[in-house]
């Protein structure tokens, strides 16, 4: 008789302590996956909303926020492996806005004390968020960069840029960058450079390739920048922190959701809805290295480079509060390169600002998937996170 793959005691702790922060109002509902060598196990407990008892179910659609980052990795390695993109090469060609770059003298000093940068902006600096300009780790507006980006409707944040894509890269273009390309690790802005990217050397909308490569061959069909009318009674209400009463506020309703219609600007770093299923599929494809039932989405060597680390010791301590002690940055994901509070080394994975997150373990062949509708307030992880993570490696059968 072989051995089953999960513990069914632990197993049935972690629904316990899942369902515990439902029960207690922290949140309305949580869909999760856990899955490995074959047995997967779905939840789905809570409500839609607050304000009514329909059930959350299997099949509702999340906004993902930062879970759409390795996606778009995965959409920039496939066209690297189709030829028309190469990783090393100026990203100059498609996107003449960040051609001749500069560079601030000091990244809190004044926009015009620049100097020129010291080479070209490449597709790997996208991919691994070594552009030079991104989320700066200090209070909105406390330098001159950053009031410039907010003021330019470019600045990261938890909400879609409403920018059309050439608007915002002319936008962006405008700006000096904060470190020269590949010195330091800057949050989220390289993604969504690297979407408008994608976009213009495929010569496809970045919602047409990845449907194209990604979506339908994985048979991820509910999977999109935006939500239809025919999907919508399952997109969940998202909620954010009331700091006044420490309750629950609306951040984004389902019947005037911005997801609701195609934004003009389709977020590579942030901008996907999708289902547990659908992205328990494409965790299953980087799981295979690259392989989905029988068919090569992108090659074996492509997702170790995926998944492995790409930056130095610096890098790392430089954005720990981001990454995590332990933690690096690989292409689109966080990589564990030491032990954390969560994982062993070799694990890679993330989660979005919308109270998503998703991680692989290459070595003991598992996948977790937690889906919520909470909005997380700071860089530190809702508790949720912390013991949905830590229930999932202890239940591992072996």
């Amino acid at each position: 008789m072989l051995k089953q793959a999960w513990s069914q005691e632990r197993l049935a702790r972690l629904r316990t302590a899942i369902a515990s922060h439902v029960e207690r109002g922290a949140l309305p509902g949580v869909v999760y996956a856990v899955s490995r060598r074959g047995e997967t196990y779905v939840e789905a407990i809570g409500t839609m909303d607050v304000a009514s008892d329909r059930p959350i179910t299997r099949d509702a659609i999340f906004r993902m926020a930062s879970l759409t980052k390795p996606v778009t990795a995965v959409a920039a390695l496939i066209l690297a492996e189709q030829g028309r993109l190469t990783l090393d090469e100026p990203i100059d060609r498609w996107l003449p806005e960040l051609s001749e770059r500069k560079v601030l003298r000091h990244p809190d000093g004044p926009l015009d004390d620049t100097v020129p940068a010291q080479r070209p902006i490449t597709t790997r600096d996208l991919l691994t968020l070594k552009t030079g300009i991104g989320l700066v780790l200090k209070p909105p507006g406390s330098t001159p960069i950053q009031r410039a980006m907010e003021e330019a409707g470019i600045a990261p944040g938890p909400n879609l840029p409403l920018l059309p894509p050439d608007e915002w890269m002319k936008r962006l273009g405008s700006l000096p960058l904060i470190h020269h390309p590949g010195e330091e690790w800057m949050y989220d802005t390289g993604i969504d450079i690297l979407g408008i990217l994608i976009a213009r050397a495929s010569a496809q909308s970045l919602a047409t390739f990845m449907h194209e490569h990604i979506f339908e061959p994985l048979r991820m069909k509910d999977t999109a920048f935006a939500v239809s009318a025919e999907q919508l009674h399952r997109l969940p209400a998202s909620y954010e922190t009331d700091w006044a009463t420490g309750g629950l506020a609306i951040h984004d309703e389902p019947t005037s959701s911005r997801w609701l219609a195609p934004s003009v600007f389709s977020s590579g770093s942030s901008g996907l809805v999708s289902t547990v299923d659908d992205y328990l599929a494409f965790y299953n494809m980087l799981l295979n290295k690259g392989t989905f039932e029988g068919g090569r989405i992108l090659s074996r060597s492509a997702v170790e480079m995926l998944g492995s680390s790409h930056l130095t010791p610096s890098q790392r301590l430089n954005n720990r509060l981001l990454l995590d002690d332990g933690g690096s940055w690989g292409m689109g994901v966080g990589v564990t390169v030491e032990r954390t509070r969560w994982f062993e080394a070799g694990i890679f994975g993330w989660s979005g600002g919308t109270g998503t997150s998703a991680y692989i373990d290459p070595k003991n062949e598992w996948i977790g998937i937690l889906l919520t509708q909470r909005m997380m307030d700071s860089a530190e992880p809702s508790p949720i996170f912390q013991e949905f993570w830590t229930a999932v490696n202890q239940a591992i059968n072996d």
